[in-house]
């Protein structure tokens, strides 16, 4: 199982859980201020309506029933009267009711809908290091299952709570003004139901927290498994594979049921505390009234008894949705950790831009293509500012670099090249080759010595900038999904149809995409699962060569490849190189005989550089790799 970093287990302190709930309301309120104004009024406008049609009780029982059987009269007229301005008010009520849920799924599918753009746009502006040292499967369950969390809590806790917070306090002034003593007994009683809601969700919050941590585990194991059948097919890991997910699951399992064990026992437990509420008041009134004391009525002990009811089947229904809350606080602090990653850092200033170059070499910067370009400098101490050709000469001069400060997997690098020189690195795995190439583009940053890029540090350069002149062909390719045309024109999103098709045939990728049923507008899915995998490679050289970049990275791009394949893409390889500076990363020594300088990598330090004939001649680490022994580079 992958052991890269899951996301931390989110076991969230109650005066966490108040912050972060807070967050969520704010950045909703932020987005739908009037429509959730508009919620609160009609949630107080239903409130309102249900609290008079319980005090229509008393009416009814001390204006109407008593007077009606002590005359023994037959006239219903006031009290029918009496009743349809009470299915006036109820109506409102409904019409309430209907409005803020309706306002609320717009409400909370769009504040969904924000949260995700808002996520996947800091995502995308997160440094490569993030996505190495955490599962993308744990990832993706943010995306899902935490964000899915808040639509319950947004779209019917959030307004559940308001309606509860509302009816408690009409209820309890209006008890106030009916009993004092029948109030003070209510409110005790509903002083038990906070004490055992606090300590139960206390419990069930923890459980809560761990099974959403759990749930990543399990949606990341699930997404290493799909990328691996393969691999599990070919070395009959089918049962470990299924033993490993079992235990995990039964992770999930437990955290879960622990989790809605403690969730699943707080309202029965609170609604039969109410209930218990609802006797003793009416028992206390039933005394009250019988000795004389406030002047009680039957109607005013039954209206207060459904008053009582209405106090505390409210903080029943609070119980209940304590079980959304903690979900989402505990959802939402994984959601935050991720949307408060520090993007990126990039403080360059440096910018490449098209340009036209004269014969005297004069620099003019263009808004069009040309097919050179310059290094446009501004210089803060006088506000001007320079141009530099962009050539690709790449020179590293004393770099250190470690993925910790704790170890440095490179020591005093020192290269230089050219350009249009091609440079090669050689060496066994783990040697560094690819961090060097990291380090070009800026993936990472070294902890020590300079990187100059036509004599320009890199650190000045704006990340964007200095990525755009670089095309990369990666031993392991991606495609997305889309056309065959697409993939190729993502190196170069204003590509013309002509220029696509004109690097693929550069990649001599062309003659097999002509074969596909429907040619370059071939649909590809699943990471083009319906190609070969030199087909793959191919349109992942020919979207480098539609870039037309000045300077070339080749990650053992022809590692995929047969033999036969190969020297079609070589030649292909060797005209888009021609004139650019071009770094290779070669698996297969002998496609880089023909390079202007051969470094040899051993743990981090340069061993050897030179030709192929001279390192050759030196009969030292390349010698014996090339004339045989293969067993470190290929291991």
């Amino acid at each position: 199982m992958d052991k890269r970093k899951m996301g931390p287990r989110p076991d969230v302190s109650p005066k966490e859980q108040v912050k972060l709930l807070g967050r969520i309301i704010k950045y909703t309120f932020s987005h739908y201020k009037f429509s959730c104004i508009c919620v609160v009024v009609c949630i107080l406008v239903q409130a309102v309506t249900t609290l008079v049609g319980m005090l229509f009780i008393q009416s009814l029982i001390d204006d109407y029933i008593k007077p009606m059987i002590a005359a023994k009269s037959t006239d219903f007229t006031p009290l029918a009267f009496a009743m349809l301005r009470l299915a006036i008010v109820y109506v409102v009520g409904l019409a309430a009711s209907y409005a803020y849920n309706r306002i609320m799924v717009n409400v909370g599918q769009g504040t969904l809908r924000n949260f995700r753009n808002d996520l996947f746009t800091n995502m995308e502006k997160l440094p490569i290091k993030y996505f190495d040292t955490h599962q993308h499967g744990d990832i993706m369950s943010v995306y899902t299952n935490d964000i899915d969390t808040f639509r319950q809590f947004i779209c019917q806790s959030i307004p559940q709570v308001i309606n509860c917070g509302t009816t408690v306090i009409i209820s309890l002034v209006s008890m106030l003004i009916m009993s004092i003593p029948m109030t003070i007994l209510a409110v005790g009683m509903a002083a038990v139901m906070l004490v055992v809601t606090k300590k139960i969700a206390a419990k069930s919050g923890k459980y809560f927290g761990k099974q959403q941590h759990d749930l990543g585990e399990v949606d990341g194991f699930i997404e290493e498994m799909l990328d691996g059948q393969k691999v599990v097919k070919v070395f009959c890991h089918e049962q470990e594979a299924i033993d490993d997910f079992v235990k995990i699951n039964d992770n999930l399992r437990n955290s879960a049921y622990k989790a809605n064990k403690y969730a699943n026992i707080l309202m029965p437990i609170n609604a039969n505390i109410g209930n218990i509420s609802y006797v003793l008041c009416a028992l206390l009134g039933a005394v009250l009234a019988t000795n004389g004391f406030g002047g009680l009525t039957l109607g005013t002990i039954v209206s207060f008894c459904t008053l009582n009811k209405n106090f505390t089947n409210p903080i029943s229904q609070l119980s209940q949705q304590m079980t959304f809350v903690i979900m989402a606080s505990a959802g939402a602090k994984r959601l935050f950790d991720l949307m408060d990653q520090k993007p990126e850092h990039d403080d360059g200033y440096v910018e490449l831009v098209n340009a036209e170059i004269d014969e005297n070499g004069n620099i003019t910067e263009v808004d069009h293509r040309t097919g050179k370009w310059a290094w446009k400098h501004p210089h803060k101490a006088d506000g001007t500012v320079s141009y530099k050709r962009q050539e690709g000469g790449i020179v590293f001069d004393g770099v250190d670099f470690g993925y910790t400060d704790e170890k440095m997997v490179l020591h005093d690098i020192k290269l230089y090249a050219k350009p249009g020189q091609k440079i090669a690195f050689v060496g066994s795995t783990g040697a560094g080759k690819t961090t060097i190439t990291n380090l070009i583009n800026r993936f990472y940053d070294i902890q020590d010595g300079k990187i100059r890029y036509d004599e320009i540090n890199i650190n000045k350069i704006k990340k964007p900038e200095l990525r755009k002149s670089l095309g990369i062909v990666l031993q392991e390719t991606n495609l997305f999904t889309g056309t065959v045309m697409d993939n190729i024109r993502y190196g170069k999103l204003d590509a013309t149809d002509e220029e696509c098709i004109a690097a693929a045939k550069l990649a001599n990728a062309d003659s097999f995409i002509r074969r596909l049923p429907d040619g370059y507008q071939t649909m590809l899915t699943g990471d083009g699962a319906n190609l070969s995998q030199g087909q793959r490679q191919l349109l992942s050289i020919a979207r480098a060569a539609v870039a037309d970049p000045p300077v070339l990275i080749l990650d053992e791009a022809t590692s995929s490849i047969d033999t036969r394949t190969e020297k079609l893409v070589q030649a292909g390889m060797d005209a888009l190189m021609h004139g650019r500076t071009t770094f290779v990363i070669a698996h297969r020594l002998s496609t880089v005989r023909n390079s202007d300088c051969i470094m040899v990598l051993e743990q981090g330090r340069i061993i050897e550089r030179g030709t192929h004939d001279e390192l050759i001649e030196k009969k030292g680490k390349y010698y014996s790799l090339y004339t045989g022994n293969f067993s470190e580079e290929t291991a």
